[in-house]
């Protein structure tokens, strides 16, 4: 343990069935100078107890039994607790291909990056054997200085390469100068690697891909319905728009990948309004909707946006309308695809 290069962090609650793979997955990795850092989040199942078994024959995972404060917290707790030079963070209902971590390694002394990203795997389960597999990946580059990441960064946006923590290699001394960490918040990942990016100067990027996150679990945060997810995505979207007035970039595709980004989680809020879990009456549901539509943000990004494909375009043409009755049977008919086929839904979202 006295020469750690890659601190690995992971938060536990509830994955008793998936932690063990997350945990073999990185035994397995090619590079073997690591600690593994387990929090257990209070949770109530035997997940902290799996992480202990592990811990006895493995010198190199340590489990933290903590009482239940999200895994913000967690990450968080971890992060003070770590030696590596490099800090990687895991989702224990997730698992890594063996050279992952070797791979970014070497890139990451290589290139003396501060970041690495990688490609990823999203595996789609429509049952316990059956699965869709979306490969999300983008150009290998090497970026220098800020400038160079700055003016490309809405690529990787784009491939949503820079939005989720566990495609990337983090250089723990450049975490640790600029006091980041995670925000206790709804879907905190955002925030982090915004802060992370922004003033981030050497930034490398693998066209490979080893995360494998996987779609499957019922009760999943992607999955459930969020009372106050418009007013999150607002305020995301504020950062979003923040991060590029700090940056000075203001070039035609940044622009325009904002825009696009803005009204494709606009449907999905949507969507959310007429989720099944949804209490609101139907009277509350048009009134949200017709709030949502009278938002300027709406309008501008209308504008700005160009869809990739025909079905956004259909998608968009009710909000282009500012119809609060068509739009609001598009969110339902969003809604029965996504209970009714995984694999349909899967497939839609992708080819967005």
């Amino acid at each position: 343990m006295s020469d750690i290069k890659i601190s690995i962090i992971m938060p536990v609650y509830k994955v008793e069935d998936y932690v063990g793979k997350a945990i073999e997955s990185i035994q397995a990795q090619t590079f073997s100078d690591w600690e593994f850092l387990i929090v257990d989040d209070g949770t109530p199942d035997k997940s902290g107890k799996i992480c202990d078994e592990y811990a006895k024959n493995d010198s190199r995972i340590t489990v933290f039994h903590t009482e239940n404060g999200g895994a913000p917290a967690a990450r968080n707790l971890a992060i003070e607790k770590a030696k590596g030079k490099y800090f990687y963070f895991m989702d224990s209902d997730d698992w890594a291909e063996p050279t992952m971590l070797e791979d970014m390694y070497n890139l990451a002394e290589r290139d003396n990056a501060q970041l690495v990203v990688a490609g990823y795997f999203i595996d789609t389960y429509y049952s316990d054997t059956e699965y869709r597999t979306d490969n999300q990946l983008a150009e290998s580059a090497i970026y220098k200085n800020a400038d160079e990441f700055r003016q490309n960064a809405h690529t990787l946006f784009d491939k949503n390469l820079l939005y989720t923590p566990w495609n990337k290699l983090y250089r723990a001394d450049y975490i640790i100068q600029n006091n980041i960490r995670y925000s206790k918040t709804l879907w905190d990942d955002f925030p982090f690697n915004l802060d992370v990016v922004r003033d981030i100067e050497r930034v490398s990027v693998t066209d490979k891909q080893y995360y494998h996150f996987i779609r499957k679990r019922a009760e999943s945060e992607t999955a459930a319905y969020r009372p106050n997810m418009y007013e999150k995505r607002e305020e995301e979207h504020g950062w979003m728009e923040a991060l590029y007035k700090h940056w000075g970039i203001e070039n035609a595709d940044a622009q325009e990948f904002v825009a696009r980004r803005y009204i494709e989680r606009f449907i999905g809020c949507v969507e959310n309004l007429t989720n099944p879990k949804c209490q609101l009456k139907t009277k509350e549901k048009r009134a949200e909707i017709k709030k949502m539509l009278n938002n300027p943000r709406v309008k501008r990004s209308l504008k700005a946006a160009k869809p990739r494909s025909s079905y956004m375009k259909i998608m968009l043409i009710p909000i282009k309308m500012n119809n609060v009755t068509l739009t609001l049977l598009e969110g339902k008919a969003i809604s029965f695809v996504k209970c009714r086929s995984t694999k349909l839904f899967a497939k839609l979202k992708a080819g967005r």
